[in-house]
């Protein structure tokens, strides 16, 4: 299956989840009065809407290079993950004013039904099954728009817990339960949509390498025949896929040719082992050992 067909399958998965649990919720909380799950299923139309400019971004992204985008339109995917990260401080303000005015009403709350912790624990097993699914296909295609959109499930995930202990803390005679962890929630809401800023702009304005990576691209480097030495490595991310620049050290007494041809397979050979990098860019110098 290659990168098209799994970003594609994952951002889909999250937009019927986000379908089914938008029906659910908003029936089982309108009948059993649980007004915390008639605002998930608001948070979850707000998660189909970031959903589908996802899924348009990770299609965006798949176009080729062109004469205007020479290294190609993949960083449409860490843009759009900064946008996601906008919904998650707009939710996190959601979820700030309602827990104020049930603080304000503590007094005349009503416990909702209890078939809306059934709600609440089926919502959780969704998210929790649709999160890992997206984090392990985000992981495995490195798409920053797909990792960004597993962490605003991660947050529904969180949701669905703190309404579960609501309700229940609602019937055991504590209301005040369900404002509280509402706040809680805010904050870790807050904390998810700064890591998510955190990371997306760190991929647009060039982050460090992994170890792992620039070990790659040496052992690669240096299988070529010719090359003695390898330094200067600087990887240039586009989103889901990385240019890099490298200096490579070759016997000073062979002909501009020779060294020429060491280049271009040193060329060749990253782009080929490491799925990551689309581009090289490879400068000759003579050995220093010599």
């Amino acid at each position: 299956m290659d990168r098209a067909e799994i970003g594609n399958r994952a951002s889909k998965f999250a937009i019927i989840s986000n379908v089914i649990l938008i029906t659910l919720n908003s029936a089982v909380g309108l009948l059993g009065g649980s007004s915390a799950l008639v605002a998930q299923a608001a948070d979850n139309a707000g998660d189909l809407i970031s959903n589908l400019v996802g899924l348009w971004a990770f299609r965006f992204g798949l176009k080729p290079a062109d004469t205007g985008h020479p290294f190609g339109h993949g960083r449409i995917e860490p843009l759009v993950g900064l946008l996601i990260s906008l919904i998650l401080f707009f939710i996190a303000y959601q979820i700030f004013q309602e827990a104020y005015s049930k603080f304000l009403m503590i007094g005349s709350l009503r416990a909702p039904s209890l078939f809306t912790a059934v709600m609440a624990i089926v919502a959780f097993i969704i998210n929790f099954f649709i999160m890992n699914y997206l984090f392990t296909k985000g992981k495995e295609i490195n798409s920053p728009v797909i990792l960004a959109t597993a962490n605003q499930k991660k947050v529904d995930v969180f949701t669905s817990v703190a309404i579960f202990f609501g309700i229940v803390g609602s019937h055991l005679g504590y209301p005040i339960l369900d404002p509280i962890l509402a706040v809680v929630i805010g904050f870790l809401v807050i904390k998810t949509g700064f890591d998510v800023a955190r990371d997306n702009i760190n991929d647009i304005m060039g982050k460090v390498p992994s170890n792992k990576l620039v070990s790659d691209i040496e052992s690669a480097a240096v299988s070529i025949k010719g090359v003695c030495e390898v330094h200067d490595i600087k990887v240039n991310y586009m989103g889901p896929y990385a240019s890099v620049e490298l200096h490579i050290e070759v016997k000073s007494n062979l002909s501009f040719k020779e060294a020429d041809e060491i280049a271009d397979n040193v060329e060749k050979t990253i782009i080929n082992k490491i799925e990551i990098i689309t581009a090289a860019i490879v400068h000759v110098n003579p050995s220093k050992e010599e």
